[in-house]
């Protein structure tokens, strides 16, 4: 059971974000795509019972780009018709949305989540956390391989498994150390999409006690999906400025 949200400073989900899960591009609902639909509800509303004062969507997509209100995804490259704005209504001139952040907002969305949002790339997880007085929510969003059997969008690698597994294994044990040091060159050759994401968001919080759930483990499209949400509810000596209030 996670710790009382009011004493918390900082939650996590883990969410997958594959293009189905918008249901523009899924078309006829799928038992396995509502069943990972669930799963990354569950875990953002983890996220939102800490009644975070900003939800950091954090994917791959170009270093130094800060995503905000009329910021959109044009669905067009998906095979559908529309655009998933981040925040509000889309604007002319606005970013283009990487997927992993459409996604992002739209289970946002779902959870009827109004507050404040900023979307950042991996890399620049750390200086958007600079100076935020908290609670912070962070929704990590990522793929695992994309080499889990032979009909794979990357075909099937035996090594696709376990790299699978090891993630797993440090989501389930709230284990922030484990996370950062995510194989980052094996990820890339895997295919998975959350590696650079997941690495980024163990480094941030190496050293907080984590009270943690894995949700869901499943690789039904030869994609590895991980849900997972983690509650950090301790500040030990030492810790950057931006975790403590």
């Amino acid at each position: 059971m996670s710790p009382d949200p009011t004493s918390t400073l900082v939650a996590v989900a883990f969410c997958p974000h594959p293009p189905l899960l918008l249901p523009p591009v899924e078309g006829a609902p799928g038992v396995e795509t509502d069943q990972l639909r669930v799963a990354c509800g569950e875990a953002v509303q983890t996220v939102l019972g800490l009644r975070p004062d900003v939800v950091l969507v954090v994917g791959e997509g170009p270093a130094g780009v800060r995503y905000g209100a009329g910021d959109a995804l044009d669905l067009a490259a998906y095979g559908a018709t529309g655009r998933v704005p981040f925040a509000g209504r889309v604007r002319p001139g606005g970013h283009p949305l990487p997927l992993p952040h459409a996604v992002g907002a739209w289970l946002l969305d779902q959870a009827g989540y109004d507050g404040l949002r900023l979307g950042v790339a991996p890399g620049d997880l750390a200086q958007a956390l600079t100076g935020l007085p908290g609670p912070v929510g962070i929704l990590a969003m990522g793929d695992g391989s994309a080499r889990r059997t032979p009909k794979a969008p990357g075909a099937l690698d035996p090594a696709a498994a376990g790299f699978d597994a090891a993630v797993a294994a440090a989501l389930r044990d709230g284990d922030p150390v484990a996370l950062a040091g995510t194989d980052l060159a094996e990820g890339e050759r895997l295919l998975a999409a959350g590696t650079t994401t997941w690495a980024a968001v163990g480094a941030a919080l190496a050293g907080r006690a984590v009270t943690a759930r894995l949700l869901l483990d499943s690789a039904p499209h030869g994609v590895g999906y991980l849900v997972a949400d983690w509650v950090l509810a301790e500040v030990p000596d030492g810790v950057p400025g931006w975790l403590q209030r």
